[in-house]
């Protein structure tokens, strides 16, 4: 356990230290007009109260990320306490921030536009596509995901089809209306639910590890190693499978598609840490407890076998059922439904956004004025049918949506931080530019590995051959890496820097 406090207490520092250092290197102008307030369209372009911004941006990037992902990814040891604490502070809260304030200084635009502007046509028409199809693929995960949960609440007459077709409602209700009329009215009762999941799992975890069984806890270098082998089958790498499976909790591309929903509702610039930087560390405590929880389930084999709990379902689909299992065993019956509908909670306010994040980025594409319904409507209708023609295919393959998704979502990740970097380095922000260039060499690395290695990738067709899986993807990950790097360094050896690259 004090691992755990020692990770708790270093993401909050991680807030007021090097965030203050993020603030600085980009520079808000508090004196700057923001969208918002020079053209207002009652529709996507609203002011809203700063505390309001917070709780939808905590809870359109917290989805099923920072709670089943970090419960897979504490299959890999409590070495995922680093990762969730490194990759917060100095990745993905400093990419959240940057991203969003990026979209604040060009008038609230979607990364794909922002992109084609400081990289180009290529890489803008590149954006476009991974950006829409992350975005309907989040909306179609994150429907699964809730109404698994949902299913195992109701009575069986209200199954998985049942709820998937009302959230698949809402999300439609949430994509047209004024974001002031329902994600902005709604997003507090959701905000009130996860609160009290994460204060009740962490206390429940205090109890049982510090009272009720002391010891049970393991210790930070006695649970470095990995579970996986105990699921039934082969240890996979932690690098890269571990920071791809804990995206939302460290680092996560999806939260950059998220900002601009809240740029557009911005008073002010002075309110972007607490806002962008503030929502990604929450993320990470949220992330951190389930870490910690899922660990102290998985070696204790009395616990898992009480919650009805195997080490092969958690490889197949552990997330939801640790959730619900953990939550009933130490919160009661009452207490385990106002968690898991805070669980609930996180993938279905960050699926609504996804859509309509997809409605915009697509009206951005084509510019099609959006203050009218019908307009609106014209976007939203393709884009979920798309959803439910892959939930239809999909169908109860949550597993395989998710990784692809995942990979995805890092792609994303990886291209965002790049194009924070070439900002910076245009913008004549000193070395500022380190803050982003660091983690997106690390990223590269992690996403290129994956791609050679991982069975949903190219590593499907050498998944036989162990030599290509445990040696080349490394050496091609770091190829691609590096050569990567390189033309960043060319390209900024012939790149002028801007006074000004707003």
């Amino acid at each position: 356990m004090i691992s755990f406090f020692v990770a708790l207490g270093l993401l909050v520092a991680g807030y007021f230290v090097y965030g203050k250092l993020a603030e600085k290197v980009f520079g808000p102008d508090p004196n700057r007009p923001t969208p918002a307030v020079e053209h207002p369209d009652g529709v996507d372009f609203v002011r809203l109260p700063a505390w309001k911004m917070f709780m939808i941006q905590f809870l359109d990037i917290a989805g099923l990320g920072p709670i089943f992902g970090t419960i897979l990814g504490a299959m890999y040891g409590t070495g995922c306490y680093i990762w969730i604490v490194v990759g917060c502070i100095f990745g993905g809260a400093v990419h959240d921030y940057m991203a969003g304030m990026l979209s604040l200084r060009n008038d609230g635009r979607n990364m794909p536009e922002i992109t084609g502007k400081y990289m180009g046509k290529g890489m803008k028409y590149f954006s476009r596509v991974i950006c829409i199809v992350l975005m309907i693929m989040c909306g179609t995960v994150f429907v699964t995901g809730s109404a698994g949960l949902l299913s195992k609440l109701t009575p069986e007459h209200f199954d998985i089809t049942f709820w998937s077709a009302v959230i698949f409602g809402y999300f439609l209700l949430a994509t047209l209306l004024p974001i002031d009329k329902l994600i902005g009215k709604i997003y507090p009762l959701f905000g009130a639910c996860l609160l009290f999941m994460a204060v009740g799992i962490m206390g429940g975890l205090i109890y049982h590890a510090c009272f009720a069984a002391p010891g049970s806890m393991p210790e930070f270098w006695e649970g470095l190693h990995s579970l996986q082998p105990l699921a039934g089958g082969c240890e996979k790498p932690i690098f890269p499978m571990m920071f791809i499976s804990i995206a939302c909790g460290a680092v996560s591309g999806f939260h950059a598609t998220q900002a601009p929903l809240m740029a557009r509702c911005f008073g002010n610039e002075r309110q972007g840490r607490p806002i962008f930087y503030g929502a990604m560390i929450t993320e990470g405590v949220v992330g951190l407890i389930w870490a910690a929880a899922a660990t102290y389930v998985f070696h204790n084999p009395d616990l898992m076998q009480h919650i009805g709990l195997t080490y092969p379902d958690v490889e197949s689909a552990g997330g939801p059922l640790v959730v619900n299992g953990l939550s009933r065993a130490w919160l009661g019956t009452f207490g385990a439904v106002l968690a898991i509908i805070g669980v609930v909670a996180c993938p279905i306010t960050s699926g609504d956004t996804a859509m309509r994040a997809a409605r915009l980025m697509v009206a951005e594409m084509f510019r099609f004025e959006q203050k009218k319904l019908r307009h609106r409507l014209l976007l939203a209708v393709p884009i979920f049918a798309v959803s439910l023609l892959l939930l239809t295919v999909f169908k109860n393959q949550f597993g395989v949506l998710w990784r692809y998704f995942a990979f995805i979502n890092q792609l994303l990740a990886m291209c965002t931080l790049w194009l924070l970097t070439v900002y910076l380095f245009r913008s004549r922000k000193g070395n500022g530019y380190v803050m982003t260039l660091i983690p997106a060499i690390f990223m590269t690395s992690v996403v290129f590995t994956y791609f050679f290695r991982a069975p949903e990738c190219l590593g499907g067709v050498f998944a036989h051959h162990e030599l290509y899986l445990n040696v080349l993807s490394y050496l091609a990950g770091a190829v691609a890496t590096i050569s990567i790097f390189c033309i960043f360094i060319r390209w900024a050896n012939k790149t002028q820097r801007l006074p000004n690259a707003d």
